[in-house]
């Protein structure tokens, strides 16, 4: 039954008469009841990815097209005098994660699903996410961002479980959605926790909340705000939460299909995604011992068989590590487990720095995971080889066979057949459309190279694309877009590894130059999106100096005709699904060493956006596929930058006293005309943070960024030779694909058939 069928089936009207927001009900309603029939996937062993977020964007037309009913229901529509964009416009965004580890979760579920594996994600429903991001006198402010309506894709069921605290016991509920395989007859689940009560009332000014109650707070917020010990005890409550929540799952799950608990293994494979979820260790083994009978020694080896950790930093304080004294007061049932786990560890291995509690009475969350798990794996060739080389370089020499590198991906069917459907339908005339299922099937591409009708026809492309982003910030975000110019992004969270502020000493620079009489050839606009932690002061400073910048430079008559600068508030999937494929350059300039892999620098290529970067993260096999020559990188390579580190031996002060560029640059923060519009004493503090402490060596880099940064504008100009790595890029994405890194996964870890 076609949509227009289901809709007078059920309503007794047309189609035609219905408002945008009363189709997207019924076709909310009518996804769901053709997921409903679809079969659950089956194996012997089920994986189950347990992640503190799940960023899965509008799910809608994600589900439409696997489907295989997208352009179906755009004709209904069209033919019902109905545009399929504006009623996709009324779903509110589910505010379940953050940036690139949520993100890849929910392309990796996707793939699961896609493929045919029995896999399914875990995690919490968070009701207001991590904020809603505004802007106020040129600062980040943070709100709720409640996303959860009456009629959501989340489908009630009556599983729930007792999970145990030191001083009361919460009663979960699981709610669930479908993840539609792409033309699939089956599907699986994506299991969201959460609490019975959640009270809303509990909120006061912007996101602050009363974190003592947990009882009614547990689900209000993604990463709580862990600045004093409040905070971190509620962030253990919520990790514990999901975690024993997934355990009990597990076994239940388990026991129904057959096993007997000794063969759990044989059953369920866990992958542990970062250290968020790594009390599943220890609560799967409290459960196989008090629950079901089994020695302490059999329980560990039965979770070592069924347990990998997905490592996803190479910054240590990313690595969480709890004091066992906050574990005592939320988790005490666990604590004489960890402690014997760490008694194990000590007695193989007299080495301090292996322990999973440590001298200070941490308890290190990787530590355990690396050493309980039976697979330990990076998430790009680089960033697996410091971890071997550097970061875990002692867990590496006892545990060689464990550590393996997953470079990560995305799911092409959001990031090109929905992201961006001209191109999408032009890569399908000139190859076909296999490569929605087989992505390697895009190097056909290659074959086009050097046929100036396919450049000139991917420039219309972009152009278009160029033009709907227009209209959308306009609508969306009051922005105003020249869609002649050169766009050149930078979407991530803000951290000071990732060197958004870098970019904007570069924005400075421009500014400066322009100023002087030194005009570009073609205008720029550099587009900024994404979030600070609350707590993240410099993170906030970089934001506000951006939109101090942005407020100067495009109301200045005289720069605004060459140069824009925006920071586009409250960035998310459904911001990225239209920038991805209206930008030029892609800005992926973290500090060497630092940038695990990176998924924006997949999605931006996949869209032909030519990459600008670091030889960091998965930028290092961007560059091996499509060839030096196809993107621009810059920048000291991660093995000097880490010497720098051991010895102490990068001083800032040098590089801002020794050249005049760089100087000007960092000194205009606190120049009058940014301070005329800025606050004074953010801007003092990242003055200061950038002279004597740049701790991820911002200044280092800025002169080779700002001169390769000026070759990227020159060589657009040449616009043969610029679609021609355009189409390198793209033929080469193929790599990249989640459903690449799943098999890669299931083929090495999860051995799920």
């Amino acid at each position: 039954m076609n949509f227009t069928k289901f809709v007078e089936t059920k309503l007794n009207k047309k189609l035609s008469s219905l408002s945008n927001e009363e189709i997207y009900l019924e076709l909310l309603n009518y996804v769901k009841e053709l997921g409903a029939n679809k079969t659950k996937n089956t194996a012997k062993r089920k994986v189950y990815y347990i992640s503190a977020e799940f960023l899965i964007g509008k799910l809608l037309s994600n589900n439409l097209i696997n489907l295989g009913i997208y352009k179906d229901v755009k004709k209904e529509l069209e033919a019902a005098g109905k545009s399929i964009s504006k009623i996709e416009d009324i779903e509110p965004e589910p505010s379940l994660g953050n940036g690139g580890l949520g993100r890849l979760a929910a392309c990796f579920v996707d793939s699961m699903s896609s493929l045919g594996i029995n896999g399914e994600g875990v995690g919490l429903n968070y009701h207001c996410g991590l904020f809603k991001q505004v802007f106020r006198n040129n600062e980040q402010e943070a709100e709720p961002n409640f996303w959860i309506e009456n009629n959501s894709w989340l489908i009630p069921t009556d599983i729930s479980y007792e999970v145990p605290f030191k001083d009361f016991v919460l009663k979960s509920k699981l709610d669930r959605l479908d993840v539609l395989g792409y033309e699939k007859d089956t599907k699986n689940y994506l299991n969201l926790f959460d609490i019975e009560a959640v009270d809303y009332k509990l909120i006061k000014e912007g996101i602050s909340f009363d974190k003592k109650d947990i009882k009614s707070n547990l689900t209000l917020f993604l990463y709580p705000d862990d600045s004093d010990k409040n905070g971190e005890l509620l962030r253990i409550y919520q990790q514990y939460f999901m975690v024993s929540n997934a355990a009990q799952l597990i076994l239940d799950e388990a026991i129904e299909r057959g096993s007997n608990i000794k063969d759990l293994a044989e059953y369920a494979y866990v992958q542990i995604n970062d250290t968020h979820p790594s009390l599943v260790i220890p609560e799967l083994i409290r459960l196989l011992i008090e629950k079901h009978n089994l020695e302490f020694t059999e329980a560990v080896e039965i979770v070592m068989g069924m347990t990998g950790y997905t490592n996803h930093t190479i910054l240590a304080e990313a690595l969480e590590k709890w004091p066992l004294s906050f574990l005592e007061e939320v988790v005490p049932h666990l604590v004489g487990i960890i402690k014997k786990l760490d008694e194990l560890v000590g007695k193989y291995f007299d080495n301090s720095a292996l322990q999973i509690i440590d001298e200070s009475g941490r308890v290190h969350m990787a530590h355990m995971d690396i050493h309980f798990a039976n697979s330990v794996n990076g998430v790009a060739a680089l960033h697996t080889d410091i971890l071997k080389k550097s970061e875990l370089k002692d867990f590496y020499e006892i545990y060689p066979n464990k550590f393996n590198n997953k470079t990560n991906g995305i799911t092409f069917r959001r990031w090109l057949e929905f992201a961006n459907q001209d191109l999408a339908d032009y890569i399908k005339e000139l190859i076909g459309k296999e490569y929605l299922t087989d992505a390697t099937q895009l190097e056909k591409l290659l074959e086009f190279v050097d046929n100036k009708e396919v450049g000139k026809k991917l420039e219309e492309i972009k152009f278009k694309n160029k033009v709907a982003l227009k209209k959308y910030l306009k609508d969306n975000k009051g922005i105003e877009l020249d869609e002649n110019s050169i766009i050149d992004t930078q979407i991530k969270r803000f951290h000071e590894y990732k060197r958004q502020q870098m970019n904007a000493l570069y924005v400075i620079h421009k500014y400066l130059e322009i100023k002087a009489g030194k005009l570009p050839k073609r205008k720029i606009t550099v587009i900024f999106g994404g979030k600070a932690a609350p707590a993240y002061t410099i993170a906030q400073d970089v934001i506000h100096l951006i939109l101090c910048l942005s407020e100067l430079i495009n109301n200045d008559p005289e720069v605004s005709k060459h140069l824009n600068v925006f920071l586009v508030e409250n960035y998310n999937v459904t911001v990225a699904e239209k920038l991805i494929p209206a930008t030029d350059i892609s800005e992926q300039i973290s500090l060497a060493s630092k940038e695990a892999s990176g998924t924006g620098n997949m999605k931006f290529m996949l869209n032909g956006a030519l990459t600008l970067g670091t030889m960091d993260g998965a930028n290092v096999e961007i560059a091996e596929l499509a060839g030096l020559e196809n993107i621009y990188t810059f920048g000291k390579d991660s093995d000097y930058i880490i010497d720098l580190y051991e010895r102490h031996a990068y001083k800032s002060s040098e590089y801002y006293n020794n050249d005049e560029l760089i100087k000007r640059a960092v000194d205009f923060i606190l120049s009058d005309e940014v301070k005329k519009v800025g606050n004074e004493e953010r801007l003092t503090r990242l003055h200061n943070e950038l002279v004597n402490k740049d701790w991820f060596m911002t200044l280092i880099d800025l002169k080779e960024y700002i001169e390769i940064k000026e070759k990227v504008f020159e060589d657009y100009e040449d616009r043969d030779s610029w679609n021609k790595k355009v189409i390198r890029n793209i033929a080469k994405a193929g790599f990249f694909s989640s459903d690449r890194t799943i098999e890669q996964y299931n083929k090495d870890i999860w051995k799920s058939k």
